[in-house]
C-alpha cells in the first residue's frame, strides 16, 4: 500500500516531472499535434482572492462521464479511445476557504504552453479542461502551471483504487453498494487516508460521478465538512463500466 503523501507546497517538488504512466490511463499516448486551448478570461465578479484553508482533489469516473459522448468531438480525447482508455482522471485540484467563497481566478494567466498540455493529457484528457483548471484554481495556488499540475499529479498517483469492474458487479450479485462502502474500499487501500476524507458523488440517477479527497492546508487528508458529503453515506450507488 502507498501512503497519500503530504506535500510541502512550493517548494513543492521543484517542478515535478510528468509520470510516464498513470494507473488509470491505459495505453495513453498523447497525439503529436494537440489543439491549443482557448484563453479563459473571467468576469470581474468571478474573481475571489480568499485565504486558502485546504484543498480538494476531484477524480472523475470516465465511463460515466463518457456515456453517450463517445462520438462527441469536444470529448474525443477522453471518450473516443483515440489516445487510450481511462478510468478515474483528474478533474481538478481546488483550493478551499473556511467559508463558501473559495478562491478562484486569483490572477490573469495565459494560454497553456503545448508542452504542458501534452505532459498532462493522460492525467486530464482535455486541453480545455486543463486550461480551465489552471485559470480558475491553479492561479490561486502556484506561480507556474508546471508546479500546479505537478502537485496534482503527485497526489493523484499516490492513490490506489479498488477493482471498479468487480465493484460494479456486486449489486448484480445481491450485495448493495453504497457511497460509504466505496469510500471505505478506497480508504482500505490507502494508508493514512480515512474514509471520512472521501466524498462520493453521483448523477441524479445514482450512477458514480466522481470521488473527492479532502485535504488540509498541508495536503494531508482531513475529514470532509459534513455539509459536503453528498449523497448520504447510505445511498445506494451504481458504477457504469462503459461500452
Amino acid at each position: 500500500m502507498r501512503k497519500l503523501k503530504a506535500l510541502a507546497f512550493l517548494g513543492l517538488v521543484a517542478v515535478a516531472q510528468p509520470a510516464p504512466l498513470i494507473a488509470q490511463a491505459w495505453q495513453c499516448q498523447p497525439p503529436k499535434f494537440l489543439p491549443r486551448p482557448a484563453l479563459e478570461i473571467p468576469q470581474p465578479s468571478q474573481v475571489r482572492r480568499s485565504a486558502v484553508n485546504g484543498y480538494v482533489l476531484i477524480l472523475s469516473w470516465t465511463p460515466e462521464h463518457c456515456r453517450g459522448r463517445e462520438r462527441d468531438p469536444t470529448m474525443r480525447f477522453q471518450c473516443s479511445g483515440e489516445i487510450g482508455d481511462f478510468g478515474f482522471v483528474l478533474h481538478g485540484l481546488w483550493p478551499e476557504a473556511k467559508g463558501k467563497n473559495h478562491p478562484q481566478y486569483c490572477r490573469t494567466v495565459g494560454v497553456l504552453p503545448r508542452r504542458v498540455v501534452a505532459d498532462n493529457m493522460c492525467l486530464s484528457p482535455s486541453p480545455q479542461l486543463l486550461q480551465h483548471q489552471w485559470a480558475k484554481h491553479g492561479s490561486c495556488m502556484a506561480r507556474t502551471p508546471e508546479t500546479y499540475f505537478g502537485a496534482a499529479r503527485l497526489l493523484f498517483n499516490a492513490i490506489e483504487f479498488p477493482d471498479m469492474a468487480r465493484l460494479s458487479r456486486e449489486p448484480e450479485r445481491g450485495t448493495p453498494l453504497t457511497a460509504r462502502v466505496l469510500a471505505e474500499r478506497i480508504a482500505d487501500l490507502n494508508e493514512g487516508l480515512p474514509s471520512d476524507a472521501i466524498i462520493v458523488t453521483t448523477t441524479g440517477k445514482g450512477w458514480l460521478n466522481d470521488v473527492r479527497i479532502c485535504l488540509g492546508g498541508n495536503f494531508k487528508p482531513r475529514r470532509c465538512p459534513q455539509s459536503n458529503q453528498l449523497p448520504a453515506n447510505k445511498a445506494h450507488i451504481k458504477i457504469w463500466r462503459g461500452r
